[in-house]
């Protein structure tokens, strides 16, 4: 029966794409970017002679996850070619073109004919999926195929169907995996307590990453010539949510801060409406390069793959989506010491959680206490710098997950030689 529902959610998943497809963009790109994904995919293979890794990343955080295991991977072992897929086009749009792998698509939708002929195709020698993807046919048929799949910078919770009496086919799911890392020991004992001893904690990978690409951070001519040395308070990620929060600590300190705000989307609409929000003082990256940037001191950002090089220019930083589904990624700014705030929905997200009880985070409810926070902080004489020494230690404590899981898998494929 369980089996029965899932088989029913996944047409009426299809057919919601279908019916939302004419009025909604994100919903138009997932089912245009399948349409004749099995000839696509043929093609691309036909004359590969070389082993293939397959990554699987529902969506741009994920890969962003998986990234330093893809590219840990590739110098590892030059010989394989690396598939990418992701589930949702807010990944693949921005990564379509990602130097890192040599065939990137859309995941055909599951289903027990797609999990067949995508592997056919394929044939992986091992498939690594990163953090929540958990679809039933795909890990069932590899399995029955005895290709190693592994899933990394895994999360779970008490509260999630694995868990539940009623949750015996989900369980089935997760027992297709032939190893499953975790990010945190609370994860791995739940999972051991309903039979799923093939476990490891090796950490999350992101941190792997946000140390790297803080390493390799370059200059943005654009907003140097904004800031001017002065204090920047960074917003990513944000949601009009976030903004009707932070607009009332904008307009106290905007004369005396400079404030980056980069929105999670950028469609055209959102960011007039935002420039509307915020005012005169406020100009787009698009137009800054032409104009005297010492009239304005709001800098919002209208395209997308710069955050976590502008995060490098805070010296405060707001991480936006905790007044909706969840908080956006907090790490981006942590790796560079910013004291942190954000809304209060991040209960899922355990460096959220660590952040916060080293006095490095700050949730907040509304706008006033968002002023409150912000100020202990920016008035406390050595307060930043207290938060920056101890968020630094944190994150570089944090590191290592991608060495654990790259050796493992060395000798993982060593033993299916």
């Amino acid at each position: 029966m369980p089996k029965l529902f899932y088989d029913i959610g996944l047409k009426a998943y299809q057919a919601a794409l279908a019916l939302a497809s004419p009025f909604n963009q994100k919903a138009k790109l997932m089912r245009t970017g399948r349409v004749q994904q099995f000839s696509h995919l043929q093609k691309a293979f036909k004359d590969n002679q070389s082993p293939v890794v397959w990554f699987h990343c529902a969506s741009l955080g994920e890969f962003e996850q998986g990234r330093p295991v893809i590219e840990a991977f590739k110098k590892e072992f030059p010989t394989y070619k690396v598939l990418l897929t992701f589930f949702s086009p807010s990944g693949y749009e921005v990564r379509k073109n990602y130097a890192g792998a040599e065939y990137i698509f859309y995941l055909p939708l599951d289903s027990a004919s797609n999990a067949r002929m995508f592997l056919d195709v394929v044939h992986p020698k091992l498939a690594v999926f990163v953090k929540y993807e958990f679809w039933h046919y795909y890990l069932q048929e590899l399995h029955n195929r005895n290709m190693p799949v592994l899933s990394i910078s895994a999360i779970f919770r008490p509260e999630q169907i694995f868990f539940k009496p009623y949750g015996g086919f989900n369980r089935a799911i997760l027992r297709n995996f032939t190893h499953i890392y975790t990010q945190n020991q609370a994860s791995a004992e739940l999972l051991q307590s309903v039979g799923i001893a093939k476990v490891s904690v090796a950490g999350d990978t992101r941190f792997d990453r946000v140390l790297q690409t803080a390493a390799g951070v370059k200059p943005i001519p654009v907003v140097e010539a904004f800031v001017q040395q002065q204090e920047v308070f960074m917003v990513g990620s944000s949601w009009p949510a976030d903004i009707e929060v932070l607009f009332p600590l904008i307009q106290k300190y905007r004369e005396s801060i400079k404030f980056i705000i980069a929105p999670h989307e950028v469609h055209e609409s959102g960011i007039s409406t935002l420039l509307q929000t915020l005012g005169s003082g406020a100009i787009r990256f698009s137009q800054a390069g032409e104009a005297e940037l010492s009239a304005y001191n709001v800098l919002v950002i209208d395209n997308i793959g710069m955050l976590s090089s502008l995060y490098s220019y805070g010296t405060y930083a707001y991480v936006g989506g905790a007044f909706g589904k969840g908080l956006h990624n907090t790490l981006e700014a942590a790796v560079f010491g910013l004291p942190l705030f954000f809304g209060p929905a991040y209960d899922k997200f355990q460096e959220a959680k660590d952040l916060v009880q080293l006095n490095c985070a700050f949730p907040v409810q509304d706008a006033t206490e968002l002023i409150t926070a912000f100020e202990k902080v920016h008035l406390i004489l050595g307060a930043r710098q207290t938060i920056t020494d101890t968020e630094k230690q944190y994150v570089k404590k944090q590191a290592g997950a991608t060495e654990q899981i790259i050796a493992d898998i060395k000798h993982l494929l060593k033993n299916k030689a």
